[in-house]
Order: C-alpha cells, then sequence, then structure tokens
C-alpha cells in the first residue's frame, strides 16, 4: 500500500487497512494489544486524503476518550493532515463552549469529535453528536464496541439511529463476544442492519440460540440454553471483518501465572464463617436470584480482603495478611509492577501501605476517584520514571485502552467477576511494545470464595453471567 504512514504499521495492520479502507462499514476484531486502533486512524487519513471525509465521530468507554485525545490522535495521524480535535464535556464552560464551536467552521481541516459513550445516553449529547454528523461527510467509529451490545440500552437505540447519518462506519473490539454470540446483533447494525440479515433481534436471537422456558421465583423467564448455525453467522461476518489474534502476528513474550496464598487472620476467620452461615440462610430461602447470590459471594470476598460494610453503610476494616502479602510481592518484584483491586478501599490502602516502604514518588493511581486530568499524566510517569515503579488502579477504570508497557509484573490484589475486565486488564502490559515476558501474580486467600473466584476466571468463567444463583450456594 502506497500511502505516507506516520508510524509504519505491522504486516497485520496493513493487512486490516488494505481490507477496509474504502469500504463503508467495517469491522475491527482484532485482539488487545494488536494496534486496532492505529488502523482506524491511518484509515480516517486515508479518507480524508481521498477526499472521502472530512470529519470523525469517535465514540468510546469513559476510560480511553483521555486517551484517544492525548496520545493514539497526536501519535498516529499524519502531520500533513490539519485537525481540530475536540473532546466532548457534558458540563459545557464558555472556554469549552468556543472548542465545540470550532467543530462547525467551515474549511479544508479534519474535524475530529471524541464523545464517551455514555452521552448517548442523554439527549444533550445525542443533539450535539447529531448536530456535528449533519455538518460533515463524516466516519464514525465505536472503540469498545460490546459496549453498545445491549439492543434495549437507551445509548446503543441512540448510537444506531446516529448511524445513518455518517457516510463510513467502524466498529472496533478485541472481544466482539463477551457473553454469547448474540452480543453481535447490535454491533453489526449499526454498521448496516443488512449485514447480517435479521431486522429485528428476536429474529435474530430465533436463527442463532436455543431458548428454554425457566420458572424463576414463580415467574416463566425465557433463557438462552444454547447456539445453532455459529457457522453459517461466521461465514456471514467474513465480508465486513477482519479478526486477528496477537499469537496470529506478534512475537510477545509468553505470560507466566503465579499465586500467592494468604491465611484468613483469626478476625477475618469469626466475620467471615458468620457472614457465610448468613448468606447460607439467604441463598436458602424461597426467592433464590444472581443478584442475591453475588450479593453475598461479594460480602464475602470484601472479608478475604480485610474490609466490610456493616448494615448502617459503615466500612469496617479487619486486621489482615493480604496487604502484608502484597508488600512482599513488591519487594521481590525487580522493574515495574501494575497493582489491580476491586475495591476502592483496597486501593487507599495500597497507596498508603507502598509510599510508607517505597516513597510518595513511587506510585501512580488510576482509578474511579483519580481525576480526570490527571490521569493521562500518571500513565506517563509511570511510562516514563525510572523513579515511579508502581500503578495501582481498578480493572473497570483502567483496564481498558492504556498501554502500560513498562510494567513486567502485573499484581491481581483483589478480582472481580467480570471476565472481560480481567482479560483486558492483563493485556495494558503484554501488547505491542512490550520486551519482556509479562508475570501474573493472583493473592488469593485460602478455603474461601477468593479461591473460586480466580479460579474461575483463569478457566474463564464469567461469573456474574455464567454462574447462577443456585449454582452460587456451592461456592460459599
Amino acid at each position: 500500500m502506497n500511502y505516507k504512514f506516520k508510524m509504519k504499521p505491522y504486516a497485520h495492520q496493513l493487512t486490516a487497512l488494505e481490507k477496509s479502507w474504502n469500504r463503508e462499514t467495517y469491522a475491527y476484531f482484532m485482539e488487545m494489544g494488536t494496534g486496532k486502533t492505529k488502523v482506524l486512524i491511518d484509515n480516517l487519513a486515508m479518507l480524508y486524503d481521498k477526499g472521502k471525509v472530512n470529519g470523525a465521530l469517535i465514540v468510546a468507554p469513559k476510560g480511553v476518550v483521555g486517551t484517544w485525545y492525548n496520545q493514539e490522535l497526536p501519535n498516529h495521524l499524519p502531520d500533513h493532515i490539519e485537525n481540530v480535535t475536540v473532546l466532548w464535556q457534558s458540563h459545557i464552560t464558555k472556554k469549552q463552549k468556543e472548542k465545540l464551536d470550532v467543530l462547525f467552521e467551515t474549511g479544508e481541516k479534519l474535524h475530529v469529535l471524541i464523545m464517551n459513550v455514555e452521552a448517548f445516553s442523554t439527549d444533550k449529547g445525542v443533539k450535539f453528536a447529531s448536530k456535528f454528523l449533519s455538518c460533515h461527510n463524516t466516519l464514525m467509529a465505536i472503540d469498545e464496541s460490546t459496549t453498545i451490545k445491549n439492543p434495549k440500552a437507551k445509548r446503543t437505540k441512540n448510537i444506531v439511529d446516529l448511524a445513518a447519518h455518517a457516510k463510513y462506519r467502524r466498529i472496533m473490539t478485541g472481544s466482539p463476544v463477551t457473553k454469547n454470540p448474540l452480543d453481535l446483533f447490535s454491533q453489526c447494525y449499526f454498521l448496516d442492519p443488512f449485514h447480517l440479515n435479521h431486522e429485528s433481534y428476536y429474529s435474530f436471537r430465533m436463527r442463532y440460540a436455543i431458548m428454554k422456558t425457566a420458572n424463576i421465583s414463580g415467574r416463566k423467564i425465557e433463557l438462552v440454553a444454547g447456539f445453532k448455525n455459529l457457522g453459517e453467522l461466521s461465514d456471514k461476518l467474513k465480508p465486513f471483518s477482519y479478526r486477528v489474534l496477537k499469537e496470529d502476528c506478534l512475537d510477545l513474550p509468553d505470560k507466566i501465572y503465579m499465586k500467592r496464598n494468604i491465611k484468613l487472620s483469626p478476625d477475618q476467620f469469626k466475620v467471615y464463617d458468620q457472614m457465610k452461615q448468613e448468606a447460607l440462610a439467604v441463598l436458602n430461602g424461597k426467592k433464590v436470584t444472581t443478584v442475591n447470590a453475588l450479593t453475598q459471594l461479594m460480602r464475602l470476598h470484601q472479608i478475604t480482603c480485610g474490609h466490610f460494610t456493616s448494615d448502617d453503610g459503615v466500612t469496617q476494616s479487619l486486621p489482615n495478611n493480604r496487604i502484608t502479602e502484597l508488600m512482599d510481592v513488591l519487594e521481590e518484584t525487580e522493574g515495574k509492577a501494575i497493582i489491580w483491586a476491586h475495591y476502592q478501599y483496597d486501593i487507599t490502602e495500597i497507596i498508603k501501605n507502598v509510599i510508607k516502604v517505597h516513597g510518595p514518588g513511587s506510585i501512580v493511581d488510576y482509578y474511579g476517584l483519580t481525576p480526570q486530568d490527571e490521569r493521562q499524566s500518571n500513565i506517563k510517569k509511570f511510562q516514563d520514571d525510572p523513579k515511579c515503579r508502581f500503578i495501582v488502579g481498578t480493572p473497570s477504570t483502567g483496564g481498558y485502552g492504556i498501554t502500560l508497557t513498562a510494567a513486567n509484573t502485573v499484581i491481581y490484589y483483589s478480582n472481580g467477576y467480570d471476565l472481560e475486565k480481567r482479560l483486558q486488564s492483563e493485556d495494558r502490559a503484554h501488547r505491542i511494545g512490550q520486551q519482556k515476558s509479562v508475570t501474573y501474580v493472583d493473592l488469593i486467600c485460602d478455603e474461601t470464595v477468593d479461591e473460586k473466584i480466580v479460579k474461575a476466571l483463569r478457566k474463564k468463567i464469567n461469573i456474574a453471567s455464567e454462574v447462577l444463583g443456585e449454582e452460587l450456594k456451592s461456592w460459599i
């Protein structure tokens, strides 16, 4: 392909571009770490240079929009392309309004609007996006397109409705199917309602899912029992999608998995045993739901992490060996490490203890309470500053769209129940740019739900969706 790239693409990225660049609709089903963002930006640049588009609407998860604005577009958009790039904010100040107004100016510049997917749940966000699309020949791209997999969600409906106003449409994700093949419907419908030859989700489900009727708490509910015709579905995807895995295209170092086992402290054991009996009593009641079961599971899991929430909503700390074990692991660790934790309480404890031992400049954070204007600088500090050895965050916030290849150790202080978030967070370090093998360390509390959570995640079981209420009893 004869095009002047800002950064030379890998062979698989070039293949993706050759297959897609001039198509009106396309799906980049490229595994985490294979550089799908660069492919999209190169595609946008090509279309702009050919005079086919003069605008781009990038829709991305909350934790990723800043990366698009601060890193991805500046790093990959060719220097010869003059552009106006604006990051949407729901709270529009006078200064922000001036920036947004520039998007509607005429001229030959490329106009780029980056929006958080949650903005499409609001009338304000939808109205602004609609106005932007009406003013330009636009490429509209959904990063991590599984965020629109639910056809009933307000944001999905709004995004699908807006798609008709975009001349070119792209979806991007490393995991197009997070729970089951039905996840594909809305993603593909956004591209083109006729790609899968089904105008409704229900006709799509009828073709590819095996349904059964279950009686739950006295109500008859239709559940997916299995799938059918998946070979046919795969064939339908091929003309408008490109699928690549890291193992197919990159010589990345292997992942190494380790466990560090922890014993409950006497105080923990006492509270855990009491809570366990209460949980079983709840789950043995007549109305057992997955939500009920997961709530009980979470309470027990919190105790293994050294805290619990009392009936009045106050978080109580417990003496525990988990933080001690973490500090031991950090002492043994050479180079930099990512520390993932499921609870915000854990993060504050981790930061406090790391600073005490390694100093205030040794750690940065990336989670819900990290200010938006500090997140990118924290990533840069971790990646570039040799004195900053650790970054701590939650997979729900920091597990998507950021690059942390300075680390060759990833520690799971506490795990959540969502398989997709686990896999995404693993690949923040294991991606393009990584030159070393990456070691993953799970801290596990013996003979507790902690063991079963980690075991399920390593077997690629999504606890929250695949393990139903009744089945969770055996975990406790």
